[in-house]
């Protein structure tokens, strides 16, 4: 009985010494931190009386902001292949008109060449998607009428930004269409911005090269019909 008293008052004890239910939300309020400027909660590890082993403290698990830092800085990538009714002259005067952009580019804002030469130019493009609005500098390289290929050289939201146009012959037996190969890869330069690539990604990314058919289409008139059977689109994304 009296190693069972003694049992009994060092359990009461051990319950005095726990937080009450006030101080342990005030602890966990304290502890929690809402970073409003990308919607995250960053948690400050705290202490944990060990019951187990007595005179030491066990640290909570916990998952920091600056964990999330892997899993949205990864480069992302787009593909696409299809045919359309286009000749490869006409689709590729639209994709190296770059000075054209801002009519047409999903949240293009601005497009201006300041710099051309045969096979190069140099664009200042704005790209704006809320909230924020990108202004950089992008060279242009292109091999008549078989490639465009645009790189960000300057900008402050992207890391890295690069997006190739292939342009090859189409369906045999139908001499205005041509196949479009066009591929992407961007990474952003922020952690806070990178909340922005589902954004970008859907906007911009996915309506790319039908907002270039259309802009074919508004310029070379009605592009040619293929049959549904001989229609083909493709697309990836990592």
């Amino acid at each position: 009985m009296a190693r069972g008293s003694r049992s009994l008052r060092r359990v009461v004890e051990c319950v005095k010494q726990l937080p009450s239910k006030g101080s342990r939300e005030t602890q966990t309020r304290n502890n929690v931190r809402y970073l409003s400027s990308c919607g995250i909660l960053m948690m400050r590890t705290p202490l944990l009386l060990g019951a187990a082993m007595p005179g030491r403290a066990a640290m909570l698990p916990a998952r920091s902001f600056f964990n999330l830092a892997d899993s949205f800085s990864k480069r992302k990538e787009y593909s696409e292949r299809r045919i359309i009714g286009y000749s490869m002259q006409e689709i590729y005067d639209v994709v190296a008109g770059v000075e054209n952009y801002c009519l047409f580019v999903p949240w293009c804002k601005k497009s201006e060449v300041v710099f051309k030469r045969s096979g190069f130019c140099k664009a200042k493009l704005s790209v704006g998607f809320p909230p924020v609005v990108e202004n950089y500098t992008s060279l242009v390289t292109s091999v008549r009428p078989h490639l465009v290929k645009a790189s960000c050289s300057d900008g402050k939201l992207f890391n890295h930004l690069e997006t190739v146009w292939r342009f090859s012959p189409g369906l045999p037996g139908y001499p205005r269409t041509c196949t479009v190969d066009f591929a992407i890869s961007f990474e952003f330069r922020s952690l806070l911005h990178s909340q922005l690539a589902h954004v970008f990604f859907d906007e911009v990314v996915k309506q790319m090269v039908s907002a270039f058919e259309r802009r074919a289409a508004k310029v070379y008139g009605a592009e040619t019909n293929i049959p549904r059977e001989l229609m083909f689109h493709e697309a990836h994304h990592t």
